[in-house]
């Protein structure tokens, strides 16, 4: 009896020991939080306040003559045009890299994904430097442009150029890992049973990648609609011509025109804030799917 005792005793201390191990002490737990929620205060939540304060401080008939203006309406149609053009490029690029690197073996695999992550590694400027130094009217192709009437410096080519090549990796790198994690059998016995590769893409791997690549579609959709480093390098910041949203905004900082600048800050803030809310729900809806199916 004693012995049970000792022995039940023994492993109370220890779990004790082990509580106090792996589990932090309420007062740390409250500074952690209180830290957390301080840092999103002044980092988001604050910014976020001031960009719609300013932007309906005079009204909501000032916020929305300032987003009708001639050159603010010309920066929104560009940026969703090149949304519209960048995307769905990205969108093939990262299927077929994604596919090629998770499903199939050949020299230069390393050297492709690298490639895939220089765009993390370079800054935007300098990304906008290498393309005016190829395509700029004094740089490598740019007699042969010149000579074709061909422009892209200074014109959306180039813009659509920059922000495609930053936003090259976010697709397939959401997919690649996926793809690696998937294996290779269900299209082997696609293949096995007589279905050809189309047929095999559309019916078993496209549905086994669908979250994934909208989760890549959408990080993919943000950082072509903020991208500011590298089109402000090629674009010549031509009011109604080759502003974007972000660098409209910019523009009207600089002139001093606050209202109007928060003004398009807001419907730029808005559109990031509906990729966020959209991420978050095919997130959600992810892990439900995987709950009812591990049940």
């Amino acid at each position: 009896m004693s012995t049970s005792s000792t022995v039940i005793e023994t492993n109370d201390t220890l779990a004790k020991r082990w509580r106090r191990a792996t589990e932090e002490p309420a007062w740390l737990r409250l500074v952690l939080i209180g830290i957390a929620l301080t840092f999103l205060a002044l980092f988001l939540v604050l910014p976020l306040t001031v960009v719609l304060y300013g932007a309906f401080e005079r009204g909501l008939s000032v916020w929305y003559d300032a987003i009708r203006d001639p050159d603010a309406m010309a920066s929104i149609r560009l940026t969703l045009l090149i949304v519209v053009i960048v995307v769905p490029l990205n969108t093939l690029f990262g299927i077929a890299a994604a596919w090629a690197i998770a499903k199939f073996e050949f020299r230069g695999k390393p050297f492709l994904i690298s490639l895939i992550d220089m765009p993390f590694a370079i800054s935007p400027v300098v990304v906008g430097l290498i393309f005016v130094i190829l395509f700029g009217s004094q740089g490598w192709l740019g007699p042969w442009l010149s000579s074709h009437d061909l422009r892209i410096i200074f014109a959306v080519p180039g813009i659509v150029i920059v922000i495609a090549f930053g936003t090259l990796p976010f697709i397939a790198r959401e997919l690649i890992p996926l793809m690696q994690q998937q294996g290779k059998e269900e299209e082997e016995a696609s293949l096995t049973l007589g279905a050809n590769g189309w047929k095999t893409f559309w019916h078993v791997t496209l549905p086994n990648i669908k979250w994934g690549l909208i989760y890549g579609i959408i990080l993919c959709n943000a950082r072509a609609m903020g991208e500011f480093g590298a089109v402000a390098v090629v674009s010549g910041r031509i009011r109604g011509e080759t502003n974007t949203m972000p660098l409209h905004i910019e523009v009207l900082y600089n002139e001093y025109m606050f209202t109007a600048a928060f003004a398009v800050s807001s419907l730029l803030t808005a559109l990031a804030l509906v990729t966020i809310a959209i991420k978050s729900a095919v997130e959600w809806y992810d892990e439900h799917r995987q709950r009812l199916a591990a049940a």
